[in-house]
């Protein structure tokens, strides 16, 4: 029955020595005495075999169950694994079975390294999807490559639209700064060529090939001896190549080119949502610009039909945004802030210029026209969804903190933060500046004003930060 099996059976006494064994059995264990009978079997195996084995008969003294472990002998090609079991007999002897579970365990490790890669990917997707810095993920990248690659070292070269070259961007595994400097143009070198032909440039042996790669003197102070260049691709476009050194030879199995290109492919996922993220920032930066450049010419075209707020309003936009950091408002609301100041009389456009530019105070039925600019300035911003956050000031910026104000009498803190902020500065300004009506006051007149009509016309809890901050 034993012999209907491949697997190699031993008889041992208590200490390990052979006293039967399957004949004509074809397993084979690498540099297995042939005549093994009267020797112990923990003295002929590999040092990590023979000492479970010995171990597991310590056992079977101790305990009298069978034991059971795995162990491994290497190869010239590479290392076999054995599963042993250990069972007493009747007589006080043992049987041994060792069993070849070579093919078993390579199929394990794969399923790990596969899995190991899944885990791989997954982190760098989410590096990826999360907007990380290029720079940090291509990092990452590389650090994969070279554990899960086995190589000594990976560098990332990013192809330059404005210059047309290969430009160093991430490296890791070096010695030397030998290639941070590397500027290539496509079609120039290996990794110019991988670039140019869109393809895979494998060289086994650099120390063979006269190579155009070498771009540093000192680069041979690396040692490389195998050398991939691998070109980064998305949309059609080339991005740039990644790079794989190794100072010793290296055979690459299937499944380690396809760890490769799929390496590959998330750098050039990086690089490509990187570009992507960077062209839309500038469009934003320019867009955002293009607005303002709107708004302050709006603001201008108002300052040539009403002169007396020529400089007032870069006056009274300066001082709300003073008064806004000094209340601790947060730095992404401060766009709004400004622009609602900048365009806090822009419902003046719609006032006739005999009441607009009137020298004289004003009739009850003018009045009524004018204190209706605030609602006229919502009516233009309204439909512009990107003013929308600047409407409180010239929709607001005439209510008073005691209900005075108008156009709506608002009290209290139902007025919103920013239009508060903003008549104070608003006030102090026009307090401080000449009119037909009358001449300018001084700083400190103005001050005491504004101090004298804390809780009346001004929030009560900005005041003293306004006037501390327009004393110092």
């Amino acid at each position: 029955m034993l012999h209907a099996f491949n697997d190699l059976i031993f008889i041992v006494d208590q200490d390990g020595v052979i006293l039967e064994h399957k004949s004509g059995n074809p397993f084979q264990i690498t540099d297995f005495p042939l005549n093994f009978l009267k020797r112990k079997l923990q003295d002929l195996l590999s040092a990590d075999a023979n000492q479970k084995i010995a171990t597991g008969l310590h056992e079977l003294r101790r305990k009298k169950n069978a034991v059971q472990f795995e162990f491994s002998i290497p190869t010239f090609s590479g290392k076999n694994w054995y599963e042993s079991r250990l069972a007493p007999t009747s007589n006080r002897q043992i049987v041994v079975l060792i069993r070849d579970i070579t093919k078993y365990k390579q199929s394990e490790e794969i399923i790990e390294s596969q899995l190991e890669q899944l885990a791989t990917l997954r982190t760098i997707d989410l590096a990826i999807t999360s907007g990380a810095d290029l720079n940090q993920t291509l990092s990452m990248i590389l650090d994969y490559v070279q554990k899960h690659l086995r190589v000594d070292a990976a560098s990332v070269l990013l192809f330059n639209l404005q210059t047309q070259r290969l430009d160093f961007a991430a490296g890791a595994g070096f010695r030397t700064p030998a290639l941070r400097h590397t500027h290539l143009r496509i079609g120039e070198g290996l990794a110019g060529q991988a670039a140019q032909e869109r393809t895979i440039v494998h060289i086994p042996d650099l120390k063979k090939c006269k190579t155009e790669l070498l771009r540093s003197a000192i680069f041979s102070e690396e040692n490389f001896v195998v050398y991939y260049a691998v070109p980064l691709i998305a949309r059609e476009q080339i991005l740039g190549v990644l790079e794989i050194f190794h100072r010793s030879a290296l055979t690459a199995k299937q499944e380690w080119e396809n760890f490769l290109h799929t390496l590959a492919g998330q750098a050039s996922i990086a690089i490509d949502n990187a570009m992507m993220l960077k062209d839309l920032q500038r469009s934003n930066v320019e867009l955002t610009l293009a607005y303002d450049k709107t708004i302050d010419g709006w603001s201008r075209a108002l300052n040539l039909r009403d002169k007396e707020t020529e400089d007032h309003t870069r006056r009274v936009t300066d001082l709300t945004l003073r008064l806004a950091r000094r209340m601790r408002i947060p730095e992404s609301e401060l766009i709004h802030i400004r622009r609602g100041s900048t365009l806090h009389d822009i419902g003046k456009v719609a006032i006739p210029d005999h009441i607009l530019l009137k020298p004289a105070p004003l009739t009850k039925e003018e009045w009524n026209i004018m204190r209706r600019h605030p609602l006229i300035a919502a009516e233009i911003l309204k439909p512009i969804s990107y003013l929308t956050p600047a409407i409180p000031i010239p929709r607001f910026h005439h209510e008073k903190w005691d209900g005075s104000g108008y156009p709506d009498g608002l009290v209290g803190e139902s007025i919103p933060l920013a239009a508060r902020l903003f008549t104070l500065a608003d006030v102090y300004d026009a307090l401080t500046s000449n009119r037909p009506y009358r001449p300018a006051w001084s700083h400190a007149e103005a001050l005491e004003y504004i101090s004298k009509n804390s809780n009346l016309l001004f929030d009560p809890h900005i005041v003293p930060e306004f006037v501390q901050m327009m004393t110092e």
